[in-house]
C-alpha cells in the first residue's frame, strides 16, 4: 500500500518553507492568472525557478496548478508556460481542463498531470473519463463519503487524492 503523502498550498516562498519545515512531503503552487485560488499570491516564473531548487534541495515534491478553465485567448500564454514548466519538471500538473490535460500531454509529456479537486469529481464515470484521457492522479471531491472514494478506488488505477480537514469540534 502506497505512504499517504502530506500535500500544503505554498502561497508564497515563505508559506513554502513553513510547510516543508512542519512535514509536508509536497507543495503545490500557482502561475500568475492561471491557478484558481481567489486572491491568492502566485510566483513569477523566477521565483518558481527558486522555489523546485529549495524544494529539490530538501528531497520534496513541488506540483504547479493550472487549474482555470480557460477561454480561446488564453491558450497561447498557456502553452508558453508549459514550455518553461518543462525547464524546471515539476512532479506534476493540477488541471481541470481537459484542453489543458490534453496540451500538457502533447508539450510536457514527462509530467504527470493530476486533476484537480476543481473538476469536481464525484462519481465513478468522471473518474474513468480522466484516466482514459491520461490523468495519473485523481483530486476528489471534497463532498465524497468514505463509500464513494472506496468505489472509485476499486475501479480505477490512478493514485486518489483526498482532502482532509477538520469541520468540527464535538
Amino acid at each position: 500500500m502506497p505512504i499517504p503523502e502530506l500535500l500544503a498550498p505554498a502561497g508564497n516562498f515563505e508559506k513554502l518553507k513553513t510547510a516543508l519545515h512542519y512535514g509536508a512531503d509536497a507543495v503545490y503552487l500557482g502561475l500568475p492568472d492561471f491557478s484558481l485560488r481567489a486572491k491568492a499570491y502566485n510566483f513569477s516564473e523566477q521565483e518558481l525557478e527558486k522555489a523546485a531548487d529549495f524544494v529539490r534541495q530538501h528531497d520534496k515534491k513541488f506540483y504547479i496548478t493550472l487549474n482555470i478553465f480557460p477561454h480561446n485567448r488564453d491558450i497561447p500564454l498557456i502553452g508558453k508556460h508549459l514550455e518553461f514548466l518543462e525547464k524546471i519538471s515539476p512532479d506534476g500538473l493540477i488541471v481541470s481542463d481537459p484542453g489543458i490535460l490534453e496540451m500538457a500531454s502533447e508539450l510536457t509529456p514527462d509530467i504527470p498531470v493530476h486533476i484537480s479537486t476543481q473538476a469536481n469529481i464525484t462519481n465513478l464515470r468522471s473518474a474513468v473519463f480522466w484516466e482514459k484521457s491520461g490523468a495519473k492522479r485523481l483530486v476528489l471531491s471534497r463532498e465524497l463519503t468514505i463509500e464513494e472514494i472506496k468505489e472509485i478506488r476499486d475501479n480505477v488505477s490512478l493514485e486518489l487524492e483526498c482532502f482532509v480537514h477538520e469541520i468540527g469540534r464535538a
